[in-house]
C-alpha cells in the first residue's frame, strides 16, 4: 500500500488470494479425509481453492476502486448504498462465472466430469451467495481501513510539515528581533565615539561594515560551525574593544575537536554583549572575558564568563528561568528540545558564567563524483 492513495499493490492482492487458496485446501483435505470416505487428492483441492480465491484476486482491485469513490461517510453514504448493493450483485454474478469456468477446467484436466455449466453455476449461487456476499464486504471493510489509514498520515505529515514550518519562521523572527538589536548598539556606539575619537569612529564603521557582509551571508541559517560563529564573534569583540580600549581583555579557550561542531547562528554574540554591558561596563577596573568550548561526552558545551560586578541571588534565579536573554533561550528551546541546557552561574572569583549545552553535530562532508567536496548537515 502506497500512502499517499490507499492502493493495494497487485502482488499483496495475490499473495494473500494464495495464502488464503492453500489454507482453505489444508482444511478441505483434512475434512475429506476425516469425516468422509472420499478420496481426493490434495493438488486437486489446492487447484480447486486457489482458483476460487484467484477469481476474487482479480475482482479486488475494482471494489476497492468502487470503495475509494463510494465510501460510507456521513456526506457519501447515500450514494454508497445503492452503488455497492450494485457492487456485490454484480462481484458475486461474476466470480461466480470465473469460479466456476475454473473449476469445470480443472475437473476435465484431471478427466472427470460435472454437471453442466449452467447447473454447477446455480448450485453455487443459490447456495454460497451469503458467503460470496460476506467476501465482498469483507474486501470493502479493508479498502476502508486503508482508506482511513491514508488519510491518517496524510494528516500527520502535514501536521509535522506545519509545525515545521511553524518552528522555521519562530525562529526566523527571533533572529530578526536580535540583529536590529545589535546594530542600534553599536550605530550607538559609534555615534559616541565620533564627539571625542573620529578615527576611532571612522575604524568602527569599517568593522561594523564587515560584521553586517557577514550577518547578511548567515540570514536565514539557523546552525554553522563553531568556527564561523567564533570569526563572527571576534569581528564584534573589535568594536567592542575600540570602544573599551584596554578596559576589556577577551580569552577564547577552545578545544580543537570543537570547531566544526554546530551551533545556533549569533548564538554567542549576544551572551558577550551581555557580558560586557552588565558584567565588564559598571565595573571601575579593567575587565576580562573568557569563551570557552569542550567536547562532554555527546554534548558540546560553551560558557561565556566574566568577572564583572555579577548578580544578585534574586537576578540569578530570575535568569535562570528565563528573564535573562530571552531570544536565545527560545531558538535553543525551538532547536533542540529538552535535549539542551541553558544556565547561568556565579563563580566563587566573582562575575557571571553563562553555560549553554547542545548535543554534539557536525557538518557531514561527501565528496561528490567530480571531486567536489559537498557539506550535509
Amino acid at each position: 500500500m502506497t500512502a499517499d492513495s490507499g492502493r493495494v499493490p497487485i502482488r499483496v492482492i495475490a499473495g494473500v488470494a494464495t495464502a488464503l487458496g492453500f489454507f482453505s485446501a489444508f482444511a478441505a483435505f483434512y475434512f475429506i479425509s476425516t469425516f468422509t470416505d472420499k478420496v481426493t487428492g490434495f493438488g486437486l483441492l489446492l487447484a480447486l481453492n486457489l482458483s476460487y480465491w484467484y477469481s476474487w484476486a482479480v475482482l479486488t482491485p475494482a471494489i476497492l476502486c468502487i470503495t475509494r469513490n463510494f465510501p460510507f461517510e456521513r456526506a457519501t453514504w447515500k450514494t454508497a448504498i445503492p452503488a455497492h448493493i450494485a457492487g456485490v450483485v454484480v462481484a458475486v454474478l461474476l466470480h461466480v462465472l470465473m469460479a466456476v469456468a475454473s473449476r469445470m477446467a480443472t475437473y476435465w484436466v484431471v478427466g472427470e466430469s460435472l454437471d453442466s455449466w449452467l447447473m454447477e453455476a446455480q448450485q453455487m449461487f443459490i447456495l454460497n451467495f451469503d458467503w460470496e456476499m460476506m467476501t465482498y464486504w469483507t474486501i470493502v471493510g479493508v479498502g476502508h481501513a486503508l482508506r482511513y489509514d491514508s488519510q491518517a498520515r496524510a494528516k500527520a505529515l502535514s501536521a509535522a510539515q506545519m509545525e515545521t514550518r511553524l518552528v522555521e519562521a519562530q525562529l526566523h523572527t527571533l533572529q530578526r528581533q536580535m540583529q536590529p538589536h545589535f546594530l542600534f548598539n553599536t550605530l550607538n556606539t559609534i555615534s559616541a565615539l565620533m564627539h571625542r575619537d573620529v578615527d576611532a569612529a571612522d575604524a568602527m564603521i569599517a568593522r561594523l561594515s564587515d560584521l553586517l557582509r557577514m550577518s547578511l551571508q548567515r540570514v536565514g541559517v539557523q546552525e554553522v560551525e563553531l568556527k564561523e560563529e567564533l570569526d563572527f564573534l571576534s569581528k564584534y569583540l573589535e568594536i567592542e574593544q575600540t570602544r573599551f580600549r584596554d578596559r576589556l581583555s577577551v580569552v577564547f579557550d577552545i578545544q580543537a575537536d570543537t570547531l566544526d561542531a554546530l551551533v545556533p547562528n549569533l548564538l554567542l554574540q549576544p551572551l558577550v554583549e551581555n557580558a560586557i554591558k552588565h558584567g565588564i561596563g559598571p565595573r571601575p577596573t579593567p575587565g576580562e572575558i573568557v569563551v570557552r568550548s569542550r567536547r562532554v561526552g555527546a554534548l558540546l558545551e560553551l560558557d561565556v564568563q566574566d568577572n564583572g560586578v555579577g548578580l544578585s541571588a534574586a537576578r540569578l534565579t530570575d535568569f535562570n528561568r528565563g528573564v535573562g536573554l530571552s531570544n536565545t533561550r527560545s531558538r535553543l528551546d525551538h532547536l533542540y528540545g529538552s535535549l539542551h541546557r541553558f544556565e547561568f552561574r556565579q563563580p566563587a572569583e566573582g562575575g557571571l558564567l553563562v553555560l549553554i549545552a547542545i548535543p554534539m553535530a557536525e557538518l557531514a562532508v561527501e565528496v561528490g563524483e567530480d571531486g567536489a567536496v559537498e557539506g550535509v548537515a
